[in-house]
């Protein structure tokens, strides 16, 4: 029998070949799915079950999911138990395993009362899977909604559900979901010294990436751990038969998806993103969390509401209260005075457009009376922009293009970076 040897062939860049096969099929045909009732003809990864549950049939499964990872009208986990696979343990991120905690409050480890299969947190007090926590596992499935922000902690989350498979040589399965703002880049670079939980790799604030795009680089550009890293090296020297079955990491790839898709989310994926107007504004108006202004919590709309009770009182007002998704919100029961940035889904992506709006940030600091107290928690505002420059321009008076073109040397170093990764038609 002939046989020969070749070099761990990842199913990331077979999936990055079938991608770049696909983007030459669309040029051709002059066809894209981009308008904003296409997302019904979208469909999930997940949703494409005869591509990994043959893959989990006899194993030891562990996931890491929320309340965002259905198939049709199904969670993943209800799915997969009724196909006959075996799930050891569930890993729930930030807001929990359903999708209900505040933004962050730490939660902890439990079992889950309808399966009784146990749930291990990664956010409060541990972030990575322990090894003691994977044992027995052959396989680990990541299915979680995102917004394509770098500070929303999903993607982090699934960097060191990543290692974690690394480091114990575990194979790992991401089903690919839509992102919903992934159809523009924008913002500025994190600077590793302002690395953190909200922000942990050197990419733009909106990086124009699917979940499983952003897996690709972060693992073949070597941004994982030291010891994830070493591991992955010294697959890619260990040899294997032709014909052997070998994962490391499979992408689930969505189907009908571009990057100029307007994918509106079924489900919201947590508490204070509660429509795609939320989701559209996110990106922009998150940068409020770092100053004293409420941006929105306690509200109907997150995001879209942006005040202070010191700014002039023929402005926009709102009060936000306590909700269950925001139990303790800024300015509780007072009247702040502000910006009202709601409308329909199509009338908010007009004024979002394509870019990062940072209008009504450098508004608020011109016409909030007490300037020395608008920047109320540096760390916070650094960590979110992922540099201490914008807050220090917005202090000297700079322009909103003036800041712009300070982004733009890392944003087309990053772009060209981004390109080699993108498993979907791009916007331009």
């Amino acid at each position: 029998m002939f046989r020969k040897y070749l070099f761990i062939l990842l199913s990331a860049l077979c999936i990055q070949a079938q991608c770049s096969a696909q983007k030459q099929k669309t040029k051709k045909s002059g066809k894209q799915n981009v308008s904003q009732s296409a997302s019904s003809a979208i469909t999930p990864g997940a949703d494409q079950m005869n591509e990994y549950i043959p893959k989990l049939k006899g194993k030891k499964v562990a996931l890491l999911v929320n309340h965002t990872s259905v198939v049709g009208k199904s969670h993943l986990i209800d799915t997969l138990l009724k196909a006959g696979v075996d799930i050891k343990v569930i890993f729930g991120p930030e807001h929990g395993f359903r999708g209900d905690a505040p933004d962050g409050e730490k939660i902890e480890t439990a079992v889950d009362k309808k399966t009784g299969i146990p749930v291990v947190s990664l956010y409060g007090k541990k972030n990575k899977p322990a090894p003691e926590d994977l044992k027995d596992v052959d396989v680990m499935v990541y299915d979680i909604q995102d917004v394509g922000t770098r500070f929303y902690t999903f993607i982090s989350s699934m960097q060191y559900f990543m290692e974690a498979a690394l480091e114990n040589n575990i194979p790992m399965i991401i089903l690919d979901r839509p992102n919903p703002n992934g159809f523009y880049v924008d913002g500025p670079v994190l600077d590793p010294k302002f690395k953190s939980f909200v922000g942990m790799q050197p990419v733009p604030v909106v990086y124009g990436m699917t979940t499983g795009e952003y897996a690709n680089m972060i693992l073949l550009e070597g941004w994982l751990s030291e010891a994830a890293n070493a591991a992955f090296e010294n697959l890619k020297r260990v040899r294997y038969r032709e014909g052997a079955k070998f994962f490391q990491l499979q992408v689930v790839p969505v189907k009908n998806y571009t990057h100029k898709s307007k994918y509106v989310l079924p489900i919201k994926p947590s508490p204070n993103l509660p429509d795609i107007q939320s989701i559209y504004w996110y990106a922009s108006t998150c940068f409020f969390e770092g100053t004293t202004f409420s941006e929105g919590r306690g509200t109907a709309k997150p995001f879209q509401y942006i005040g202070h009770p010191n700014m002039p009182k023929n402005m926009f007002s709102f009060t936000p209260k306590s909700t269950t998704g925001a139990p303790n919100p800024k300015h509780k029961d007072k009247v702040c005075y502000g910006y009202n940035l709601s409308g329909t889904p199509e009338e908010v992506l007009k004024k979002v457009g394509n870019r990062i709006q940072l209008k009504y940030l450098l508004e608020s600091y011109k016409l909030f009376p007490n300037k020395e107290t608008f920047f109320n928690n540096p760390s916070s505002i650094h960590r979110l922009a992922g540099t201490d420059q914008l807050m220090q321009q917005i202090k000297d008076g700079k322009s909103e293009e003036e800041i712009r073109k300070s982004w733009e040397p890392q944003l087309r170093e990053f772009k060209k970076t981004r390109k080699k990764y993108l498993m979907y038609p791009d916007f331009e």
